[in-house]
């Protein structure tokens, strides 16, 4: 890609020019540089694949109504009463802090290997809108994983592959999970659904107007708000985990969230310390899982 740099001027090129030059080559540099180094839409989706099938897991594609959302679960399927539902973050949503991404297809599927690392019962793992389905030919618009990616029709399309899912693995209840902004979508699901027993996040999103405050960015616009659903989520048994050096989702919003709750209904939340957005979830997601089983 040529890039000429025309200065104004006597043809001549001064220190401070040579200078600018140098930073402007060098910024466009790091950025062609940064953009080699994310891997393609399909690699990421392969990445999923290859977690998923060394466990005997495979894929699955659900209509949901606006969205088709891409499911994983067990090759085999022993039916049992409860289902443990995993949803995923927002995914590669941004290429800088002003350029929405061509494709959310994460890079670092977390919410993916936290399923695989359930240690029993009855799991599957869930898609948000536009991953994994090649979101630039479906024209899937980037709406979906910037300023609405929790907005009504997102929840809506969640809702009725976890039925799909649901039906699939014969359960009666179930158990949500959500990572960061997967969190979020939990919450928003679990509010309009009467059999969910348990509601679990990791590094969840839990109040985006709070979060966009904090981070001085502008508001979620068209987004459903996961604090407003409070009242209907508050006799579901919940457990918060979140990472102490989480600079995405710092501590103070997950405990602000469960602060609002009844005195005799708050949720449970566990911050670890040492933990951040991704370390060290999935390595020791059994002991976490456990514990939400109260073990």
């Amino acid at each position: 890609m040529p890039v000429a740099f025309v200065f104004s001027g006597q043809g001549r090129t001064t220190g401070s020019m040579r200078c600018m030059i140098k930073i402007l080559w060098g910024s466009l540099f790091l950025l062609l540089s940064a953009c080699a180094s994310i891997p393609s839409p399909t690699e990421r989706h392969n990445t999923a694949d290859a977690l998923a099938s060394r466990q005997g897991w495979q894929s699955m594609r659900i209509s949901a109504g606006r969205f088709d959302l891409v499911a994983y679960l067990p090759v085999s399927l022993p039916p049992a009463d409860q289902l443990t539902v995993y949803i995923e973050g927002d995914g590669f949503a941004w290429v800088t802090g002003t350029q929405p991404s061509a494709d959310p297809t994460p890079r670092d599927p977390l919410a993916l290997r936290l399923a695989l690392a359930q240690p029993e019962g009855n799991a599957a793992y869930l898609s948000r809108p536009c991953q994994y389905v090649d979101a630039e030919s479906s024209s899937c618009s980037s709406r979906y994983w910037t300023e609405w990616r929790f907005a009504p029709e997102v929840i809506e399309a969640s809702d009725r592959a976890i039925d799909v899912l649901k039906e699939k693995f014969g359960a009666r209840q179930l158990t949500l999970v959500g990572y960061s902004g997967g969190a979020a979508v939990a919450v928003l699901v679990a509010a309009r659904r009467h059999d969910v027993t348990g509601l679990v996040t990791v590094a969840g999103n839990l109040d985006h107007q709070a979060w966009t405050t904090s981070h001085h960015i502008p508001p979620l616009a068209g987004s459903l708000n996961p604090a407003d659903a409070r009242e209907a989520v508050q006799y579901i048994r919940q457990w918060h985990f979140v990472g102490g050096k989480d600079r995405v989702i710092p501590p103070g919003l997950v405990q602000s969230f469960a602060g609002s709750f009844p005195l005799t209904l708050k949720p449970t939340v566990q911050v670890e310390p040492t933990y951040d957005h991704h370390c060290c979830w999935a390595e020791n997601w059994p002991q976490f899982w456990r514990k939400t089983r109260g073990e």
